[in-house]
């Protein structure tokens, strides 16, 4: 299952890409049977947020964003017209904002970007159930 989409890079862009992403993966778990946990609703949700964010400040022109169910999992890639590489600040807790790709890259199972003659593709592949690899708060 896949779909894709242009976005406008306007300020609707992020939410219009959350809301198709949510859409995605009601549907796959409506018409095609796919288990989708809440949290790779929330997780898909906030990664497509920051991708499409990420995608829209420091790109000009168009976007596009592309969803696939992928084995157990949803690979998110947004495409832009930036030919630039994306590299991951070092963590500084004092550091206010741009947190963005390090938490995409925390709450992702792969994550790619590849360099492309108009642009680049940035891959983020999130895992469809609610495996955990921490025990939740509060237990043992």
């Amino acid at each position: 299952m896949t779909t894709a989409v242009a976005l406008s890079g306007d300020g609707t862009s992020i939410g219009e890409a959350r809301d198709l992403a949510t859409e995605f993966l009601r549907r796959a778990g409506a018409d095609h049977g796919v288990a989708v946990s809440a949290r790779a609703v929330d997780l898909t949700r906030l990664v497509v947020s920051e991708l499409v964010t990420n995608a829209r400040r420091h790109a000009p022109g168009p976007l596009r964003m592309e969803l696939r169910i992928t084995d157990d999992a949803v690979e998110v890639t947004v495409r832009d017209t930036a030919r630039v590489q994306l590299v991951a600040r070092p963590v500084d807790p004092r550091r206010v904002g741009q947190h963005g790709l390090e938490i995409v890259m925390a709450v992702v199972q792969a994550f790619q970007v590849r360099l492309e003659p108009t642009g680049k593709s940035v891959t983020a592949r999130i895992a469809l159930g609610d495996r955990r690899t921490d025990p939740p708060p509060g237990t043992s």
